[in-house]
């Protein structure tokens, strides 16, 4: 038994092999595996006296768990005992690549006809973001997302842009509509005054180019207010 065992300490090389994360995950898959077991295979060791798992839980501790780290930046991470700069950026790296899988299908573009449709797409992305940010999806005449959406970040209460911002991509990509949503970090799907007024004039843009606004969702958590089914799009 080494010193460290003594004092209650164990590295990851005392553990038994079915108790590792690494060999757990390779054995019995990623699914079995802790919220704090799949973070320290991301961080791949710990620092002197805290071994790789006991780092991945003081982290979820620190940041009230997996919603916590969600609303953490790189910057944030790296004030965390335990964590330099590389190992900040894998975190963060991998929580973005979280974030961003709802974007892959391998069959069809993602269908945008439906607010539920559209809320699917993009809650991963959304989820814990402490800023607001304007997600625009460009849809054919099918419906089908066409292109990479467009996301113009803002701050913790408002999104500042112009009009141009939200149909460039569409011309480009010859769109027949277009989706917005946005996210409110105050956890209130309900839909703000500005928000309807900017929902209204960027439907009478639209319009005025031959490009329908189709919906407009605003997003909190698990939450969404979709501006169509609320007859909120204006004329």
């Amino acid at each position: 038994m080494t010193e460290g065992a003594s004092d209650g300490y164990r590295t990851i090389r005392d553990l038994a092999g079915d108790e590792r994360p690494r060999e757990k995950l390779l054995r019995h898959g990623p699914a079995v595996l802790s919220d704090a077991e799949l973070i320290a295979i991301i961080a791949g060791s710990g620092t002197r006296g805290e071994n790789v798992i006991d780092l991945a839980r003081s982290l979820l501790d620190a940041h009230g768990g997996l919603g916590g780290l969600l609303r953490t930046d790189a910057k944030a991470l790296q004030r965390t005992r335990g964590l330099g700069p590389a190992k900040a950026a894998q975190l963060a790296a991998a929580i973005e690549l979280g974030r961003r899988m709802p974007r892959v299908d391998g069959d069809a573009r993602p269908l945008l006809t439906s607010p539920e449709t559209v809320f699917e797409y993009l809650r991963g992305q959304l989820q814990g973001r402490s800023r607001e940010e304007l997600h625009i999806l460009c849809a054919d005449s099918g419906g089908r997302l066409l292109g990479t959406p467009t996301t113009l970040p803002g701050s913790i209460h408002s999104i500042a842009f112009r009009m141009g911002d939200i149909f460039r991509e569409a011309i480009v990509v010859d769109a027949t509509s277009v989706v917005l949503a946005h996210n409110h970090p105050s956890g209130r799907a309900t839909p703000s005054v500005r928000d309807v007024e900017l929902t209204r004039d960027a439907a009478a843009a639209g319009k005025a180019l031959g490009i329908a606004l189709h919906d407009h969702l605003v997003i909190a958590g698990e939450r969404y207010v979709s501006m169509k089914r609320e007859g909120l799009l204006g004329a």
